[in-house]
């Protein structure tokens, strides 16, 4: 770990000095339009200087981005980021299609190696059969309404015992041990997100409009159908989709209902409420495997360097280079993420960290997708790293798994570790009807276009109901249960992205089997398979993480099964 200052490769096309303005932009894509190909090594040189172009582009984005979401109430910042959508994005889209064509076009493309750039050449057929000019303007629009999403949620505090919290802190209380303070702290959030429920359904009203006739446009009934080629999902249907559901709902509810039920007698209660689904059934305190967010990083770095060292080191690298920032504070916006930042080849980590084990896994879970980000830093073009989100996802539910033999370093004594990895894996199991449940939502709100906020709050109900409503009694709080859907913020900002939290979480349970059999293979396997990016289809990144593309029933009963067993010897 001697050097941990980032040095970016230099750039060799565009200058080091861009200004991201459309006046300095402007000649260097006219230059990559207009620039004559005379063979197919003057074809690679064109496509890795237009992958300068996009890496620099992307992190100049990615930063405005950053910037806003940790700071959701700075004009100039929300200004910075809208500049960007309103005045560059705009301009580029028909370009990029443009060279796009050109590349299509090209005579040489048949001599590029196939098998590096099949994954490349589909992507980009795919990009020229969806683009319309008539949507260019739509998708700014989406991305600036999409953004409203941030400043509604991120200006949301409750007051409880006369402290002001954000609602991460404030879910902190629904671990406490006394059911009446995890009550008051459940309906008082509950009752700031109702404030809210007016504004958030007109908005996505808006959005749902814009993303119809996006679909329109580009010649698909639905935008259910369009966002299936847009997302480029070549390995899966819509009917798969449905077939998945239908499958989790038959072998993974019936394991959490057990497990509700086992949590209703431990915690001597006649039914489940909302706010009994957190706290431990041990009659013990939440769990604190860290004090702040400095020391969650630190932990962290530790804990991968335990798995290997070359992982704790790149986590390190981005403490020394200020990319985190993990603290839960007013005005930021909610949630985590890890951004991929295309020119330096590291990422920045944003969650918002209210010392709960939650965040512990949420920390594992964005380094898992940094590891990513710095092992496919190298690969020849931007577009490499670009990789489907069935794939980004398996290295961060991975990561939070394999991680577990190392979470001695958040925990001090053997009990507390061991209730740390109870709740880890019961929650393994609860993403999976939870993320049926948003994508069967999404499925019904986008093949039905014209419905109302009344019609979607049925709607959410009833699919909700039949993937075990979280096993609990929704009894007297109806406006609660038909509003929860607001809280999931890919339903404003990333629609359609949520089908492959399922699919990478069973990928991940299969890592992880293989991991507790052997290790430095399993590691071994698990890397590989990320260092690949996306220059490889789907299903051979995971046959060279050892695991398999698979979503049937049978292969969802072997590995829930495989977890609830590894939940009794913890007992």
């Amino acid at each position: 770990m001697n050097n941990l200052i980032i040095n970016k490769k230099p750039r060799t096309y565009i200058p080091q000095d861009l200004k991201m303005e459309w006046d300095s932009l402007s000649p260097i894509l006219d230059e990559l339009l207009k620039r004559e190909i005379h063979n197919v090594e003057e074809l690679e040189h064109w496509l890795k200087d237009k992958s300068e172009l996009e890496a620099a582009l992307e992190e100049n984005f990615a930063w405005r981005y950053i910037k806003m979401s940790c700071d959701t109430a700075n004009e100039d910042l929300v200004k910075d980021f809208q500049y960007f959508a309103t005045e560059i994005e705009p301009k580029i889209s028909p370009l990029a299609n443009e060279l796009n064509k050109k590349f299509n076009d090209n005579p040489f493309i048949d001599q590029l190696d196939q098998d590096k750039y099949f994954v490349y050449i589909r992507a980009v057929k795919k990009s020229l059969e969806l683009y319309r000019e008539e949507n260019v303007e739509l998708f700014t629009q989406l991305q600036v309404a999409q953004q409203k999403y941030q400043s509604i949620t991120g200006a949301m505090s409750v007051t409880i015992n006369e402290q002001e919290y954000t609602l991460e802190q404030a879910s902190n209380f629904l671990k406490d041990t006394d059911r009446s303070v995890r009550k008051n702290a459940w309906e008082t959030v509950q009752q700031r997100r109702l404030l809210a429920k007016d504004e958030l359904n007109i908005l996505f009203d808006e959005l749902i409009a814009m993303r119809h006739k996006v679909a329109l446009n580009a010649g698909f009934e639905n935008y259910r159908d369009y966002m299936f080629q847009a997302l480029g999902r070549f390995d899966y249907t819509p009917k798969d989709c449905y077939d998945f559901a239908e499958a989790i709902e038959q072998e993974v509810v019936p394991v959490l209902r057990e497990q509700a039920e086992k949590r209703k007698e431990a915690l001597n209660l006649t039914s489940l409420k909302p706010w009994d689904m957190e706290v431990s059934t041990s009659g013990k305190a939440a769990l604190k495997p860290f004090n702040n967010g400095e020391e969650l990083i630190d932990k962290s770095i530790t804990c991968f360097t335990a798995i290997d060292s070359s992982l704790g080191e790149k986590l390190a690298i981005m403490k020394a280079n200020g990319l985190f920032d993990v603290e839960s504070r007013m005005g930021k916006a909610p949630g985590g993420y890890n951004y991929p930042l295309a020119e330096t080849g590291a990422p920045f980590i944003f969650m918002n960290s209210a010392n709960s084990l939650r965040d512990l896994t949420t920390m594992v879970h964005e380094g898992g997708h940094a590891i990513h980000t710095f092992l496919t830093a190298d690969l020849e073009l931007n577009d490499f790293k670009h990789c489907p989100s069935e794939v980004a996802e398996l290295a961060s539910m991975s990561m939070e798994l394999i991680s577990m033999d190392n979470w001695d370093v958040y925990f001090d004594n053997e009990e507390d570790l061991n209730r740390a990895k109870k709740e880890q894996l019961a929650d393994v199991l609860k993403t999976l009807p939870w993320v049926a449940v948003i994508d069967q939502f999404q499925h019904w709100i986008y093949t039905n276009p014209d419905h109302n906020a009344a019609d979607r709050e049925a709607a959410f109900k009833q699919i909700y109901t039949r993937f075990g409503a979280g096993f609990a009694d929704w009894t007297e709080y109806d406006q609660q249960f038909g509003n929860l859907w607001q809280k999931q913020l890919h339903l404003f900002e990333v629609p359609f992205y949520y089908i492959e939290y399922a699919i990478a979480q069973l990928g991940a349970i299969a890592v992880w089997k293989n991991y507790k059999e052997n290790p430095t293979k399993a590691l071994e396997q698990y890397l590989a398979a990320l260092t690949l990016g996306y220059t490889k289809p789907m299903n051979e990144i995971y046959e060279t993480a050892g695991i398999k593309f698979d979503f049937s029933a049978a292969y969802i009963k072997e590995l829930a099964m495989f977890v609830k067993n590894e939940l009794n010897k913890l007992d």
